[in-house]
């Protein structure tokens, strides 16, 4: 395995199936890149396909890490397999995607138990950019955010 590659597993109580709804459904999800820093995907549909794209809003200024202020993110699926994985590629609007992949996978431990790993790879990312976020550190942590998130949202009691 890459040493650019970092992830983060946690047991989750509930199905894969559930949890994969949550995860390809960008709208609303505050975390869903494992950065802990998106605002919204208003307009976005769940990700279904290979190909699919959603544009999400962002913004590092209360975080005060690094100097990115606003802007916003393209996120194009590279890999989905229902109830399993779901993988995508993240990179400016503007400038199209720069390499940095993040995903989900799901491994069922039971009809309500899944192992989630959610994980990064910056195997094409400068060395500049590593540096800026203090890479694997950072990340490793934003995982672990996201998925005590993730767990919060699946395990939340149904209204």
């Amino acid at each position: 395995m890459s040493t650019d590659r970092i992830s983060a597993t946690r047991r989750i109580g509930a199905s894969a199936a559930d949890i994969f709804a949550i995860v390809s459904d960008p709208k609303g999800q505050v975390a869903i890149d494992g950065s802990h820093m998106l605002v919204t995907a208003p307009d976005a549909e769940p990700l279904r396909a290979v190909g699919d794209s959603f544009v999400i809003d962002m913004d590092r200024d209360a975080l005060g890490d690094i100097p990115l202020g606003q802007y916003s993110v393209l996120n194009i699926v590279t890999k989905i397999e229902p109830d399993a994985l779901l993988e995508w590629n993240v990179g400016s609007a503007e400038r199209g995607p720069l390499g940095h992949v993040y995903g989900y996978e799901l491994v069922p431990v039971g009809d309500a138990e899944t192992d989630v790993t959610s994980y990064c790879d910056w195997t094409d990312i400068s060395d500049a950019i590593r540096e800026r976020v203090k890479f694997p550190i950072v990340p490793k942590m934003a995982l672990i955010t996201t998925l005590e998130k993730l767990d919060r949202l699946a395990t939340a009691p149904k209204t």
